[in-house]
C-alpha cells in the first residue's frame, strides 16, 4: 500500500530517535534526498543497503524503488562538488524518482533495530549493558557468557560468514565486548574494563598487536558484514507497519 514520504521519514526519525543521537557532522543522518514530486510523493517499494554506493542506487532504481534506506549515506566529507561518481549518484537519484534515507550512528546504537542489538541476537546472545563511546554516546554491547574461544569463533562464522581471530586471550569467553563496523579503536577500553574478546568489523594493523600484548582476542567480521543487521530490521519495521514492498541489495566489499 503507498504511504506518503513524510509519513516515513516521521516514522523512521522517531523510532531511530534520529535528532538526539550526536554523530559525526556530515554523516546529515535522516532524509538525505527527496527526490519525490507534486504529483508523487507516495512511496510503494523500498531498497535497502549497507551502503550508497552507485551500484545500490542502480540496482534499486533498477527494481523500481522509491526509497533507498541505507547506513552509509551519500554525505560524509563535508563539501563536495557534484561532479564525477558523487555527482552521478545524486542525478541517478533525481531523475528516477529515488528518495535516500540514512541513519549511521542511530541506527548502530538502536536497543532492538541496531546492528549491534543484531549481530548478539544472531550470536545466540543477550546483551547486558552498553559498551565503548564515541561522542558521549555509547556506540557497542556488552554480553556475558561462557563459551569456548573455538566456540565463539564458529557462532560468529555462522552469523558473518567468516571471521578472523588475532590476539591472545583465556580459552574460555565470559566478557565479550561487540562494536559493529569500525570499532577497533576500542580494544583499549575492553582491555581496561576486564573483557577476553572484542568482536568488531575491521580495524588497523597495530590493533591485533595491541590484543596479543592486551592479552584478549580480536574477532574481525567484515565492516559491511557487521553492519548489515540494522538496515535488514528497518525494512521488517516498515513492511510490518505501512505493508509496503522491501528488498536487501546485497553488495559485499569484503572488508
Amino acid at each position: 500500500m503507498p504511504c506518503p514520504l513524510d509519513t516515513l521519514r516521521a516514522c523512521l526519525d522517531e523510532a531511530l530517535n534520529i535528532h538526539e543521537i550526536a554523530d559525526e557532522t556530515n554523516a546529515l543522518n535522516g532524509l538525505q534526498i527527496d527526490a519525490t514530486t507534486d504529483s508523487r510523493r507516495d512511496i510503494e517499494r523500498v531498497a535497502l543497503s549497507v551502503d550508497a554506493s552507485e551500484a545500490a542506487i542502480d540496482e534499486a532504481i533498477a527494481m523500481g524503488a522509491d526509497l533507498l534506506l541505507v547506513h552509509h549515506g551519500v554525505f560524509w566529507g563535508g563539501h563536495r562538488t557534484l561532479t564525477g561518481a558523487y555527482g552521478r549518484k545524486v542525478k541517478k537519484c533525481f531523475a528516477a524518482g529515488l528518495s535516500l534515507y540514512a541513519a549511521h550512528l542511530p541506527l548502530d546504537v538502536h536497543p532492538t533495530l541496531g546492528n549491534n542489538a543484531g549481530l548478539v541476537q544472531a550470536l545466540g546472545l543477550t546483551p547486558t549493558g552498553p559498551f565503548g563511546s564515541h561522542r558521549g554516546v555509547a556506540i557497542g554491547l556488552a554480553v556475558n557468557c561462557d563459551l569456548g574461544v573455538d566456540e565463539l569463533v564458529a557462532r560468529c562464522a555462522s552469523a558473518l560468514g567468516t571471521v578472523r581471530r588475532f590476539g591472545r586471550g583465556p580459552e574460555r569467553i565470559r566478557r565479550l565486548a561487540i562494536v559493529t563496523g569500525g570499532g577497533g579503536s576500542c580494544l583499549k577500553q575492553a582491555a581496561r574494563e576486564g573483557f577476553d574478546a572484542l568482536l568488531t568489523g575491521e580495524s588497523a594493523h597495530h590493533t591485533a598487536l595491541d590484543a596479543e600484548e592486551a592479552g584478549l582476542h580480536l574477532l574481525l567480521g567484515g565492516h559491511y558484514r557487521t553492519e548489515t543487521f540494522g538496515v535488514r530490521a528497518l525494512g521488517a519495521l516498515l513492511v510490518e507497519r505501512f505493508g509496503l514492498e522491501a528488498r536487501f541489495i546485497e553488495h559485499d566489499t569484503g572488508l
